[in-house]
C-alpha cells in the first residue's frame, strides 16, 4: 500500500477515495477546521494546503491536553490530529471527541500500521491520513469525513426521536390506564381527556400522562 494513499475507516470498512467528491452538507466556506500535531513545519504546511482549498483553520495546538480544550471551546466542524502526541495521544483525544459528538476526526499519522489502523477504528475515527500529507489527499479526506459524519448525526437524532416517541406512547398508554380505572371510563374517553387537557395547558400529551401517573404515584 502506498505511503502515501488515505484510508477512510467510516464504520470500520476502508475506502480509497482518489475522485472528485461532491460538496454536500456543510460546505467548504462553511467548514472551520482545527489541527493539531507536534510537528510545526507540517500544521503550518497543512494549514496552508486547507485555506487554499477553501477551509478555515480555527486553531492549533501541539498537544494532546490543549488539542482537547481547544475542540471543546472551539466546537470545530472537523478536527486533524497527529496520533502520536504528547501529554494525550492523539487517538485517545479523537475517541473522546467521537464519544462526546463534537466533530469528525481525521488522524494524522508517520505509518499505516496495523496496530495504529486498529486504534484509529476503535477511536471511530472519519479518516486516516498517511505523513506527508499532499494536497490531493485533503479534499477528499476533508469532504467524505464531514459528509459520513452528518449522515451518522442524522440517524442518531432519528433513532432517538423514535425512541421518545415510543417512550411517550407507553406513558400515555399507562395514564389511559389509570383514568379508566379510577374514573371508571373508556380507553377512548380517557384519551380524549388527556388529548383535551394536553392541548388546554398547551403541553404535551406525554407531559399531561407524566402528570397523571405521578399523580397515582403519590396517592399509593
Amino acid at each position: 500500500m502506498p505511503q502515501k494513499q488515505m484510508l477512510n475507516l467510516f464504520n470500520g470498512h476502508f475506502f480509497y477515495p482518489n475522485l472528485v467528491v461532491k460538496k454536500g452538507g456543510v460546505t467548504v466556506a462553511e467548514s472551520r477546521i482545527v489541527l493539531v500535531d507536534g510537528d510545526p513545519a507540517l500544521r503550518k504546511n497543512i494549514k496552508t494546503m486547507l485555506v487554499k482549498l477553501g477551509y478555515s483553520v480555527v486553531g492549533e495546538a501541539g498537544d494532546g491536553l490543549s488539542a482537547l480544550k481547544l475542540v471543546r471551546s472551539r466546537q470545530p466542524d472537523l478536527l486533524f490530529i497527529g496520533a502520536e502526541l504528547s501529554g494525550m495521544d492523539g487517538l485517545e483525544v479523537a475517541a473522546i471527541v467521537h464519544e462526546d459528538k463534537i466533530a469528525p476526526v481525521v488522524v494524522l499519522a508517520s505509518s499505516h500500521a496495523q496496530v495504529l489502523l486498529e486504534k484509529a477504528k476503535a477511536a471511530r475515527v472519519a479518516a486516516f491520513l498517511v505523513k506527508p500529507v499532499e494536497e490531493a489527499d485533503l479534499l477528499p479526506a476533508v469532504e467524505i469525513s464531514l459528509s459520513n459524519y452528518q449522515e451518522i448525526i442524522s440517524l442518531e437524532n432519528k433513532i432517538k426521536e423514535m425512541q421518545e416517541a415510543l417512550t411517550a406512547r407507553k406513558l400515555v398508554e399507562q395514564a389511559k390506564g389509570i383514568l379508566m380505572e379510577t374514573l371508571n371510563i373508556s380507553e377512548a374517553e380517557a384519551f380524549k381527556k388527556i388529548q383535551k387537557q394536553s392541548m388546554n395547558s398547551r403541553v404535551t400529551m406525554r407531559q399531561v400522562a407524566e402528570a397523571i401517573i405521578l399523580t397515582q404515584n403519590l396517592r399509593k
